[in-house]
Parts: structure tokens; sequence; C-alpha cells
């Protein structure tokens, strides 16, 4: 058997995909290692039989290209809305960082272990993938792979734990946006008491309500944004309930009979965007009212209900409520695609041009104090690349967006080629760390970095009036790691988990990454 994994690479590669799969989706209390099984299984098995421990290198740069590069197109794509709310979490995971980097480098001074050793214990504990790619190139040695697989499993089990005990705590947090989930968007039919032009009313101002239908004089069409309401007219009022039923009170009392479930002459339909052309574009942008007499009134999008403000960007896979005239519907409908194949699809240029642009980016040497240079990399140059393409969204023809199920999707394969492919090809050399008097100080200092550094972002964020679920997310996004953040959404639904995980994940990787030089210059 082991004649025939030696001579069949890829039978052994997806071997080990699969068993790390199943192996991964095992919960063992509160920690499940997710994508981290194939690194398991790779370890184990190049351990065993050291023949299978071939160059696995291209498979292990192809995973890490296609993980970072849609890591950074989702953080592109979000940042720009959550960092004002996670302004506080981001620095707060870069000084993180910095701490980490610090005990490692302090730690593996006093205990005597090597720079390339301590560089893999580094990213490993942090469990940044991308800062591997850097400290390999930096050391040109294999030992960064060592340390990484070492510290790897430390740093996720520390982070699911910290998080499985953080994430349900009851502070709320004195500076943080109340959560949406759960609490979801509400619908009334409100008759109006006085005449009234919606830019007087507050909650349409600042766009916490929108309106949509309008029955008059018998007649129910759609209303036109901004125009008068009048005594008697029943409109049709969507937003969160506190600020429904409040704004209902102000302009008049909320009618027994809902207008939205009569629609012989109006439509209320969900349809999917999956035209590219609107991907990227914020609601205002689409001038629906104008050209086809409709509003959008929510956007769902996952497993929330979002309010259609004017700013709200769209993503391909959004499933967009339109009010609109029967007439009009079908003309919507092309409108927006409404085709879950199409929005299934990947845009294959746009991905190409993105990477490529990503590969030449970590081509670039900057020049460094003394004489030496340094380059991004191939892990940190697509990161870097898709992180500014994503807050793009579109150039032209290219979208470079993707939907969510197609990024995560890639993501997930990207990370398990990646980690199968190490854990292959480290198997043998972590074996002889476990046997050497270096396990007992690299297991000290690989727990007491990750530890000290996830404390920093816990009472950090609680100092700075952050809530629980979004200072869970921010420790699951500062590790960059799925199992810790799948630990957070096990204890509480909330959207601010994800929030802060998708705005810190990408920044803290490059973070990591420019540290990682530092803790081999100390330690060299």
């Amino acid at each position: 058997m082991e004649t025939i994994l030696a001579q069949q690479p890829l039978l052994t590669l997806f071997i080990v995909v699969a068993l790390g799969a199943a192996i991964g989706a095992i919960r063992l209390g509160p920690v499940r290692l997710g994508a981290a099984g194939a690194l398991f299984v790779g370890l184990a098995l190049s351990a065993a039989s050291p023949s299978l421990a071939n160059d696995w290198t291209i498979v292990q740069q192809l995973g890490l290209l296609l993980f970072v590069y849609t890591v950074g197109i989702a953080a592109g794509a979000t940042i720009r809305s959550g960092l004002k709310e996670n302004l506080s979490l981001l620095l707060l995971a870069g000084l993180a960082s910095l701490v980490g980097a610090v005990v490692i480098a302090a730690g593996a001074g006093l205990l005597h272990l090597p720079a390339p050793l301590s560089a893999g214990l580094f990213t490993g504990a942090l469990t940044a993938a991308p800062a591997l790619d850097a400290a390999t190139r930096l050391t040109g040695s294999a030992d960064p792979a060592v340390g990484y697989s070492f510290a790897y499993p430390l740093g996720a089990l520390v982070g699911v734990i910290l998080v499985s005990i953080v994430a349900g705590r009851p502070w709320r947090g004195r500076r943080d946006t109340p959560s949406l989930a759960g609490r979801g968007l509400h619908a009334v039919t409100v008759r109006v008491a006085e005449s009234v032009n919606p830019r007087e009313i507050a909650a349409w101002a600042d766009q916490r309500i929108r309106l949509s239908y309008v029955e008059r004089e018998g007649t129910t069409r759609v209303l036109i944004p901004g125009e008068d309401l009048r005594a008697g007219d029943l409109v049709v009022m969507v937003g969160e309930p506190g600020s429904v039923e409040e704004t209902a009170r102000e302009i008049g009392d909320i009618a027994a009979d809902h207008l939205a479930d009569h629609r012989d002459e109006v439509e209320f339909e969900r349809m999917v965007l999956s035209n590219p052309d609107l991907a990227g574009r914020e609601v205002g942008e689409l001038n629906l009212p104008a050209r086809f007499g409709a509003v959008v009134t929510r956007v769902r999008r996952g497993d929330l209900d979002l309010l259609a403000r004017d700013d709200l960007a769209l993503q391909l896979g959004d499933q967009v409520a339109v009010v609109v005239a029967r007439d009009h519907l079908q003309a919507v409908r092309d409108h927006f695609g409404d085709s879950q194949r199409q929005v299934s699809e990947v845009d294959a240029l746009a991905l190409g041009v993105g990477l490529v642009l990503g590969l030449l980016l970590g081509m670039v040497s900057l020049p460094l104090p003394g004489g030496e240079s340094f380059a991004l990399g191939a892990a940190a140059g697509p990161l870097v690349m898709g992180m500014v393409l994503g807050s793009f969204r579109r150039t032209g023809p290219l979208v470079w967006t993707l939907p969510d199920s197609a990024n995560l999707t890639i993501r997930q394969l990207g990370l398990l080629f990646f980690l199968a492919a190490l854990g292959l090809g480290a198997g043998p050399q972590v074996a002889q760390l476990l046997r050497s008097p270096s396990a007992w100080p690299a297991l000290i200092i690989s727990v007491a970095a990750v530890l000290v550094a996830c404390l920093v972002v816990l009472v950090g964020g609680r100092l700075a009036g952050m809530s629980a679920p979004r200072t869970a997310g921010g420790i699951a996004g500062f590790l960059g790691q799925p199992a810790v953040l799948q630990a957070a959404n096990s204890r509480v639904r909330d959207e601010r988990v994800e929030s802060a995980y998708s705005t810190l994940f990408a920044a803290s990787i490059v973070v990591k990454i420019l540290l990682v030089p530092l803790v081999v210059a100390v330690l060299s």
C-alpha cells in the first residue's frame, strides 16, 4: 500500500483530504477541527511512511493562493462598511500580533530555540498560513513548516476554548451597535392621519424605514420615493420593529388589514441578484422607481434580512424583495437576473486576472534597511490584491466579488489542499521534533503566545465597550481560524461575530506577515 501511495501522489492527496474532512467533522466537546483534520492526517501518514513526504510545494502554494485571494476578496467587499464598527478591535488585533511576536521571540531566546523553528511557531500559534510562506522564503529552511504544524492545533484549541466562553457572555457593549439577528424586519400598513412629506419623518430620512405600497382613493400602487402622503392614505412601512411602531404612531395608526396581502395590482416578490452588471452597485444607483416604478424594501443575505438602504451595496446571490406593478414584474425580474444557476457560476476571467495581478504584486521587492529587500510573496501579494479588488467590487465589465457560496467553496478547497500538502511534507520532521528535547519548550511558548495575544483582544474589546459577540468574532478574525468562528457561531446567533471576523481576518494576516522578519531578525 505504501508503494502505491508513493507512486500515486494525487491519490495520496485526496485520501488525506477525504479522511481529514471526516475527522474534522467530529466534535470533541466545544472543539471541531474542521479543515485542520487534513493537516493531522497528512502529518500522521507521512510520519508513519516517510517515503510519502515528497515535494508537495506546488499543491501547497496553489491551495494557499486560492485561500488567501478569496479571503481578500471577501474582506475587501465588507471592510469599508465594517471598518468604523470594528476599528477598536482592528487596532487591538495589530497590538495582539505584536505581543505574540514578542512572546515567541523572548521565549525562544530564553529556551534556545532556532530562529526558523520559532518563526514557524509564531505563524502556527497565531494560525497564519500566509505568514508561513514568508517565514519559509526568509529563512530558506523547512523548519518553519515544522513549527507551524506543531503549533497550529494549539492555537486553534486555545481560540476555540476562549470564544466558547466569551461569545455567550451577557455584556452588551456600551459603544457597540445592537444586533440585527433575531430581530428581523417588520412590515405594517399605516393609515395616515394628516398630510406629510416623508422627508419630514425622521426615520425615513435616516433610512431606518422604507415605504412601499400606497392605497389612495381605492387604487393601490407603488409609492414614489419622497411623494407626499395624504390624510386617509394606507401605506406599507418596512423596518425594524421599534422604528416601525414609533413612526406609525407619529403619522397615524396601524391598520388591521395589511395592504401587502392584496396583490391584484401590485406584486411583492423576492428575486435573486444574478446579473453581474448590478453586483457591487448600491440600491440607490439602480434608480428602480424611475425605470420600472418599483421599490426595493429589503435584501436577504445569508441568514439576515437587511433593510434596503440607498447606500447598501448589493452582492451576487442576494435575494432582493421588490414591490412592483404587475405590468413591470417580468422586466424587473430580467433586470436582476433571478437565476440560481447563474449566481453559482464563477467569472473565470475576473478570477484569473485577479490571481495574476496578486502574484505579480507578490514579486515586487521592497527595500529594507541594510540593503536587504522583502517581497510580499505568493501569499501576501494575492491577499492584498484581493482586498483592493474586493473594495472596488467591479471595474468595467469585470466583477471582482464572488458569490458567497462560490467564495466559501473555493476558500475551503484551497485550505484543505494547503493543509493536506503541508502535513504530508512535514510529518517526519514533526515526529522528530516531538521526540526531541525541544518539544516542551516549543509547546510552552506556543501556548503562551496565542493565549496572551487572544487575551489582549478579549480584555481590550471589553474595555473599549464592544459586545461579547463582536469581541468573540474579533478573536476568531485575529486568529483567522474557521474552527474558532464556528465555535463562536455555535454559541450565539449574531451578525456582529461575522462582521468582526471578516474585518479583522485579512488585516491581521498582513500584520503577521510583516512581523515574521522581526522574529527572524531578533533570533538570528
